[in-house]
């Protein structure tokens, strides 16, 4: 890092026990994206009562996805909502992953509901929007990526001065982005091939319910070479000198 403030992760959920058995956690997932050791930056999971981490020593931050839903109001997302309020008040970089997308929107005073939609998972293809042309983490794709999704609840009203930068089919409010330099995405960059098709397996009776064939999602599901790229480009972000406030 060529600062001595350090990046976080914060930790809003855990994997299914059938992933990190051989996979890892959420946690480990982000940092292979980031290209990053663990000792690089700190971990911090607000579920077992962990203090969020101080702003001052900061460069920026990731917050994961999560097996709880936003609408819960547990105690430990809304002090994390809490933090997130004066974190970007402060100009922290935020990089808002799913659950962490969802959190973000609700701390900055959107809202979040179960998708209209319904459940949205696989691989599908994000539209990006003229606003993402010179975003830093979405600009220079082109007019669309292909990203990996899981997830029931999304973002159904972006937060005041909120600019959309994606969406897709299921989801109009796929990614925003605020102050230029706070991104909330629905989608998982830190998701792969294997991983998503995990997902899909585990909430196969939820998709039938809805009417959704679970094996043809798996057999559309694809590489996302724009995850990890995305991922890379958040860690040159809070790498920067002055990336931070």
């Amino acid at each position: 890092m060529t600062t001595s403030r350090r990046p976080a992760i914060i930790k809003l959920g855990s994997t299914m026990p059938s992933l990190s058995t051989h996979r890892g956690d959420f946690e480990e997932w982000v940092l292979a994206g980031m290209a990053m050791r663990r000792e690089d930056l700190i971990v911090v999971d607000p579920r077992r009562g962990e203090a969020l981490p101080a702003l001052d020593g900061l460069s920026g931050a990731v917050l994961t996805g999560s097996q709880a839903t936003v609408t819960e109001h547990a105690d430990w997302s809304e002090r994390t909502a809490d933090w997130l309020r004066r974190a970007v008040l402060r100009g922290l970089p935020i990089l808002g992953i799913c659950y962490g997308h969802q959190l973000l929107a609700y701390a900055l005073g959107g809202e979040v509901g179960n998708n209209p939609q319904g459940s949205e998972f696989g691989t599908v293809t994000a539209q990006l929007k003229r606003s993402a042309r010179t975003d830093w983490l979405l600009g220079g794709f082109g007019e669309a990526i292909k990203v990996q999704t899981s997830h029931s609840q999304s973002v159904l009203k972006l937060p005041p001065d909120a600019r959309v930068l994606a969406s897709s089919d299921m989801d109009p409010h796929l990614a925003f982005v605020v102050h230029e330099n706070v991104w909330g995405v629905q989608f998982h960059p830190e998701f792969d091939v294997e991983i998503v098709k995990a997902y899909i397996r585990a909430h196969r009776e939820e998709l039938h319910e809805e009417g959704q064939d679970a094996d043809a999602l798996i057999e559309t599901c694809e590489p996302s070479p724009a995850g990890p790229e995305i991922l890379h480009r958040f860690t040159q972000l809070i790498a920067e000198p002055g990336a931070s406030a």
